[in-house]
């Protein structure tokens, strides 16, 4: 009788693991759909992360074989077909992506030109803080140049002439290929680029000569037009920016500080803008609505009114640039207003399940970007938090004294802005190496503000300003956007108000947000298993090592941690693209900046900072960031800059080039031999190499930028050379003869 749980004893584990998983997912089964945006995701993400076809390929083959090998072999259980399901839809989704970059293929110009072109207008953007406006230009009759070019017209080049869409335009414009990433981790612009189908970007030489338009001044700029009119400056661009999404009026400075104070939401036309419009025309509509007797007693009102709403949606969708976050909103607010009109329950996580889902399939590489990741993480925590039973004791409306009743919207408010914080905080570490700390407290002022002062008045001018009496609005809204700007600053500004953290590890990103997803989806116990991964990725993105050298991709900006912790820059930094990105790589806060026009942004050399490596803008002795030939122990000369570091038990001889003139090559070789680190923007002559590493032109063009850890003799870099992309390996079109030597992808 012993025998019999001898020989099936080995057979139990396997099958009571099955029975718990299935008991688990039976208690979840309302939930198990939600996982197939995450697995889609995963797919999508995936085929980022493998470097080339034969991977993607050879990763889609298994993902079909263990989804069908699961699905044939589970029988009844539950887990078996959900992993099954879930595997699939990671296929589904690395298809998907595989196929989207594959239609999104357009040239790319082989290398900086300058060249004269004619072309047609599809896209202005004013850009009036930087004194500037972006086109995309469609060229004319002109093989050699990719399908789209994005550049930066100067206002000074075109005054009082006016820029739409569909107009002929001649110009003579700088171009380059679109960007990589300058340092590892970097923004890749070519990766956002090729998916626009956008093959160079520039700056407009001179002005342009445009053709005569039959097309009005779109209502998107018409309506960006008239509320700078009325409030110019930061305050009228902060009011268009909720009106139509154009944010290119907003002072540079004051962009950092709403990003700083956690407030940028408010700029980016997402869920609260959404729903304050549709909410504020329903209820409009109902109200209107219900003098009309025969509707109201036909029960119509309701239903006309959200369909009132739903118009109004989806046109401030369009108006606003239908960019991935709104038309998320847009999809949750139409989903949220059917099931209203069928009697059903409104905000679930489904809701949120199938806006996701809509938006991979229509834009796959949405989800590698901060604004899909940023967007549904924090709607996915507000539903999570609100749809949790004890949330629902604590927050929901009761009969009590209007101060308890305010004080409960309060802690309600609170609450949430403290959940979205902890969930938005990995996300925003990771791609901008820093997260602000105060941000659930300011959006407890900032986001009643803004919903229930700021967007009514402004909407309520717009409709006075048809009768010429909106000037009272106006002045009530120019009051709200400066309180606003105020708060932003104020936060932005106080002690410990940003957490910074050099480059943190992707797996630990990964395994974070897995730990979130598991969270917030799962309902019943097992949900808390998920803080387990969170914590552990948590803790290995915190503990990402601090660089001890960063190289950006054109060899020109070189920034050296010092013994103190300070970073020291080869180049005088301004206060643009290449400054900000040096500091998030190595974990730097440099506190507020006080940018200019044309300030930093890494879509194209029309963006640039005039200050950037110019030398006229030295950071100021005992900053974050100071200049190296100033630091003790650099021997520095016009043209090289050599220095000592101890790392690892060993010191490093280092060797940098400051300029690109031309030096006797004997002396050349000599020094580099006797360096352990070369780093040059330049062509070295043959036998110029270094002990340990040589990082020249010719190995920044394969390799991009760089982060050295000389301790553990670590080297990341921007790009890897089996990398094999679309983006990295396009077909190339030459534009003309007028090659631009001085012209590079980082200038």
């Amino acid at each position: 009788m012993a025998s019999v749980p001898l020989q099936t004893s080995k057979w139990a584990w396997p099958r009571a693991a099955r029975a718990w998983l299935d008991a688990r997912l039976e208690a979840e089964r309302d939930q198990v759909g939600l996982w197939l945006p995450v697995a889609m995701g995963g797919g999508i993400s995936l085929w980022f992360l493998l470097p080339g076809p034969m991977l993607w390929a050879g990763s889609l083959a298994l993902l079909l074989a263990a989804a069908l090998a699961l699905w044939l072999g589970s029988g009844d259980a539950r887990g078996g077909r959900a992993v099954a399901g879930g595997l699939l839809a990671a296929a589904a989704g690395m298809a998907l992506v595989w196929g989207h970059s594959q239609l999104a293929a357009a040239p790319v110009v082989a290398r900086p030109v300058t060249t004269s072109l004619s072309g047609i207008i599809v896209r202005t953007e004013p850009m009036p803080a930087r004194q500037a406006t972006r086109l995309t230009i469609a060229p004319m009759g002109r093989s050699d140049l990719p399908p789209r070019l994005r550049l930066t017209l100067a206002d000074r080049d075109h005054p009082g002439a006016r820029l739409v869409p569909g107009q002929g335009i001649g110009l003579r414009a700088r171009l380059m290929p679109p960007p990589g990433p300058s340092l590892p981790g970097g923004y890749d612009f070519a990766q956002r680029a090729w998916f626009d189908r956008i093959g160079a970007v520039g700056t407009v030489i001179g002005r342009p000569v445009l053709g005569a338009s039959d097309a009005g001044e779109p209502l998107r700029a018409s309506l960006s037009r008239h509320i700078l009119a009325q409030l110019p400056g930061s305050a009228g661009g902060i009011v268009a920016a909720l009106a139509s999404g154009d944010r290119g009026a907003i002072a540079e400075a004051d962009e950092d500080a709403m990003r700083r104070s956690g407030l940028a939401h408010l700029l980016s036309i997402s869920g609260l803008h959404v729903t304050a419009l549709v909410g504020g025309v329903i209820l409009l509509l109902m109200r209107l609505l219900a003098l009309h007797q025969r509707l109201a007693r036909r029960g119509a009102v309701p239903l006309l009114a959200a369909a009132g709403g739903a118009l109004a949606g989806v046109g401030y969708t369009l108006l606003t640039g239908a960019e991935v976050p709104t038309v998320r909103s847009c999809i949750a607010a139409l989903l949220v207003l059917g099931a209203l009109a069928l009697g059903r329950e409104a905000v679930t996580l489904r809701l949120v399940a199938a806006g996701a889902m809509l938006v991979l399939i229509l834009w796959p590489e949405a989800i590698v970007g901060p604004s899909f990741q940023l967007s549904f993480a924090a709607v996915t925590a507000i539903v999570a938090l609100h749809s949790h039973p004890r949330a629902q004791g604590w927050f929901a409306r009761r009969d009590e004294g209007w101060l308890a009743g305010s004080g409960r919207f309060l802690l309600a408010l609170i609450a949430t802005g403290l959940v979205i914080e902890a969930v938005l905080a990995p996300i925003a570490l990771f791609h901008f190496h820093k997260a602000g700390v105060y941000g659930a407290l300011a959006n407890v002022i900032a986001i009643p503000l803004t919903t229930f002062v700021i967007m009514p008045a402004a909407a309520l001018a717009l409709a006075l300003d048809a009768a010429g009496l909106g000037a009272p609005a106006w002045w009530v809204t120019g009051q709200a956007v400066e309180a606003l700007i105020a708060l932003a600053h104020g936060v932005a500004t106080a002690p410990g108000a940003v957490v910074v953290l050099p480059r943190p590890a992707a797996g630990g990103f990964a395994l974070a947000i897995l730990g979130l997803l598991w969270v917030l989806i799962w309902s019943t116990g097992w949900r808390w298993w998920g803080l387990v991964p969170l914590a552990l990725g948590s803790l290995w993105m915190a503990s990402a090592p601090v660089p001890d050298l960063l190289v950006t991709g054109d060899g020109r900006h070189v920034a050296v941690r010092l013994d103190d912790g300070r970073f020291a820059t080869l180049r005088p930094l301004g206060e643009g693209f290449a400054r900000d990105q040096l500091a998030e790589a190595a974990g730097l806060d440099l506190g507020m900046a006080a940018h200019g026009p044309g300030g930093g942004t890494p879509e194209g050399p029309g963006d640039r900072h005039p200050a950037d490596g110019n030398g006229t803008h030295a950071a100021p002795p005992g900053a974050a960031m100071t200049a190296l030939p100033d630091v003790p122990g650099v021997q520095c000369n016009a043209d090289m800059c050599r220095w000592t570091m101890a790392r690892g038990g060993r010191r490093w001889q280092i060797l940098a080039a400051r300029s690109r003139y031309q030096v006797d090559a004997a002396e050349l070789i000599a020094a580099c031999a006797a360096a352990d680190i070369v780093i040059a923007d330049r062509w070295l002559p043959p036998g110029c190499a270094a002990r340990w590493l040589t990082l020249d032109r010719d190995a920044l063009d394969q390799h991009g930028g760089a982060a050295l850890f000389l301790a553990s003799r670590r080297i990341d870099t921007a790009i890897d050379p089996a990398d094999r992309h679309p983006w990295r390996r396009p077909d190339m079109v030459s534009g003309n003869d007028e090659a631009d030597p001085k012209a590079s992808p980082e200038s």
